[in-house]
């Protein structure tokens, strides 16, 4: 049985509103975890090595951080239609937003709440408003990062903006789209 390890009110609820969409036949085991309130504790139960989540075991596999198991899962569920398969048009941006989403966007959102800034951040990373441009881009032109086609892609990246409404910035197209995607997603 794949077992997805969760606790509630944490990154782990995109990848459980992904596992309904996709209807998949994945055992969803509560964990308690550190909170930054001070609250909660590594749970032994927690077989992740930094006893955080999400976490996804799947026979020998064991599967960590948001964008490896959007991945992983959209790809053992090609049926759902929220990510393209190998060899499917938009395959290349899918996975450029599933890696851009983890190696960008959210390190930046994380500094930004840290209140963290310099120029090497900015060099390699870019800033809060490129990134906000990088998204608004596709947006322009198709109601989803795809184009026409909602992936789990939208579902990751527009999670932070689901959390942490006064992270949505004022442009119309994004606050737009983060709102078209939170009603796919509670459907």
């Amino acid at each position: 049985m794949t077992t997805l390890y969760h606790s509630p009110q944490s990154r782990s609820d995109t990848v459980v509103d992904l596992v309904r969409l996709l209807g998949a036949n994945i055992e969803i085991r509560e964990v308690t975890i550190a909170r930054q309130d001070g609250t909660g504790g590594p749970d032994p139960d927690n077989p992740h090595p930094e006893k955080k989540v999400p976490y996804l075991v799947d026979g020998s596999e064991h599967i960590r951080e948001r964008g490896a198991i959007v991945l992983y899962l959209t790809d053992a569920y090609p049926a759902a239609k929220l990510g393209p398969t190998v060899g499917e048009e938009g395959r290349g941006s899918y996975l450029s937003w599933l890696a851009w989403y983890q190696g960008v966007m959210e390190p930046l959102l994380i500094l930004k709440w840290a209140g963290v800034s310099h120029p090497a951040i900015e060099s390699g990373l870019r800033d809060e408003a490129t990134m906000l441009e990088r998204l608004a881009e596709p947006l322009r032109s198709g109601p989803w990062l795809l184009g026409e086609r909602f992936s789990a892609a939208d579902m990751l990246c527009s999670s932070p903006f689901q959390w942490f409404k006064e992270l949505l910035p004022a442009d119309p197209t994004i606050r737009d789209w983060a709102e078209r995607c939170a009603a796919r997603v509670t459907r």
